[in-house]
């Protein structure tokens, strides 16, 4: 049985299928973690995890068949199984069987554990596009690369046990590796090498997070990531026949998922992907249809063309890239900015939006009547903003201290700044709002001139154009105050 594509993930559903599915608030392919255990601690890893194995309260089989349905009814067709380690999964080849026998294809990222000639024999013989990461020719680099001794041989192992099964004859296979300071002098030969076994590099550029957050060995300078693109895109064109242009993150690929895909953790929760590490549900709580439709953050990225912040928006090639949304969110906090790593972008860093952010620039309100100065964090229907309380602050007592009514005022105006920041870069935005109602505001602590408070805000409900926010300020971690108001809406 073999019904693969020739194409590695990201470029095999045509446009029109991706903007129907935009429409209809539907996926093309789904990204899952059965498990977060793994046996290599790699240095670049984008979880983070030391141990190798963060695997409480995960999906249990059952759970994760229900999704895969959940998502199939959604307009899923691929199936991609990311980990963790996924072949250390012990239902890892019955979900196999599971997802193929629903018609789906089934892509799997993998370091070769457990890959033993007959677990080769049966991936291939059921159509699984097996993509195995291996970063190095050198054993020693390979081995720092994954931070576990042995890593090299089991990579290799796997790779022959693979090939003996009859990859990529038949059945397509992939190798990914991610470019960084140790690798890039061989990852040329590494490209060609590959291409001549008719098998598909996936070599991408480290998204800064978990742990290769930090780490100025893996770093590749812009201007020289600009010049291993452009050199790849040469070869591939003069020796090979392929023609592309070179952006980030993908070496001659696309990274559009987030507009037909995303990611669904082991403990259900749901994120844009791996690298826009934002919670927008738990299928746990609300089917996956649900948690997209009505996830703003996935309407956001979906709309990108609008939405989009900085100089990428301007970029000529808008339609085909937006750079990586995950290196944008790392490095700045906002899903929505450019992308500091597009060597594009090197002359642009300070165009580049980034939080914290003045509220100053996003609030309608002016001083004296602005309270809130900036904006922290921005979730999922919730952000946090940051007060510097003031002497001259309209709301401060005849004993200096924050009135009541102050309050209210204080949640509404954080909602303000992180609706008028989520939409800085949507010219047809419109701020016009009001203040019509407020609910079991309780006052639990005082706050003078000098104090500096946190605000956090939630999107709680929506009533046509009159919205429910529940709100919670602190001071030192402590809460003084927190209520619920309703607000109206011109949109």
């Amino acid at each position: 049985m073999s019904t693969c594509r020739n194409r590695i993930y990201g470029a095999e559903f045509s446009r029109e299928d991706i903007d129907l599915a935009i429409r209809e608030d539907r996926l093309l392919s789904l990204e899952i973690e059965f498990n977060s255990d793994c046996n290599f601690k790699c240095i670049y890893c984008y979880t983070g995890d030391t141990n190798g194995s963060c695997n409480k309260n995960e999906l249990t089989l059952e759970e994760q068949q229900r999704v895969i349905l959940q998502g199939m009814d959604m307009g899923v067709r691929k199936i991609i199984i990311l980990g963790g380690e996924p072949m250390l999964y012990p239902h890892i080849l019955d979900m196999i069987r599971f997802i193929r026998d629903l018609g789906l294809e089934v892509e799997i990222f993998t370091n070769g554990a457990n890959i033993t000639p007959d677990t080769a024999r049966f991936l291939y013989e059921h159509g699984v596009v097996v993509v195995l990461k291996m970063n190095s020719f050198d054993e020693k680099i390979q081995d720092i690369l994954s931070g576990v001794k042995g890593a090299y041989g089991q990579i290799q192992d796997a790779f022959r046990n693979l090939k003996a099964a009859g990859y990529p004859n038949g059945c397509p296979m992939g190798i990914s590796t991610v470019i960084s300071g140790y690798n890039i002098d061989e990852l040329v030969t590494m490209w060609q090498w590959l291409r001549d076994q008719q098998i598909n590099p996936f070599f991408e550029m480290i998204t800064p997070q978990g742990s290769a957050n930090g780490n100025k060995a893996l770093e590749v300078d812009t201007a020289r990531m600009k010049e291993f693109f452009a050199g790849i895109a040469k070869i591939d064109k003069e020796k090979y026949g392929f023609d592309w242009t070179p952006q980030p993150p993908l070496v001659s690929g696309q990274c559009l998922r987030h507009q037909f895909s995303c990611l669904v953790n082991s403990q259900g929760y749901v994120q844009p992907c791996v690298g826009v590490t934002i919670p927008v549900g738990n299928v746990r709580d609300k089917n996956l249809k649900d948690i997209i439709r009505d996830s703003e953050i996935v309407k956001d990225l979906r709309n990108y063309r609008l939405k989009m912040k900085g100089p990428c928006k301007e970029c000529t090639r808008l339609d085909e890239c937006y750079g990586c949304r995950g290196a944008a969110y790392q490095t700045t906090g906002d899903y929505l900015t450019s992308d500091p790593l597009c060597w594009k972008n090197i002359d642009k860093l300070d165009d580049i939006v980034r939080l914290p952010f003045d509220a100053a620039d996003v609030v309608p309100h002016k001083a004296p009547m602005l309270m809130v100065d900036r904006v922290l964090d921005i979730g999922e229907r919730e952000s946090v903003c940051e007060i510097d309380v003031k002497e001259d602050n309209l709301f401060l007592d005849e004993d200096g201290k924050l009135d009541a009514a102050a309050y209210p005022e204080i949640i509404s105006q954080a909602i303000a700044a992180r609706e008028g920041f989520r939409n800085l870069g949507d010219k047809t935005y419109q701020s016009e709002g009001f203040l019509v109602g407020i609910k079991n505001l309780d006052v639990l602590g005082t706050a003078s001139a000098g104090d500096t408070l946190k605000v956090a805000v939630h999107k709680s409900a929506r009533y046509g154009e009159i919205g429910i926010i529940t709100g919670e300020v602190r001071k030192n971690g402590t809460v003084i105050a927190r209520g619920e108001i309703k607000l109206w809406h011109k949109d």
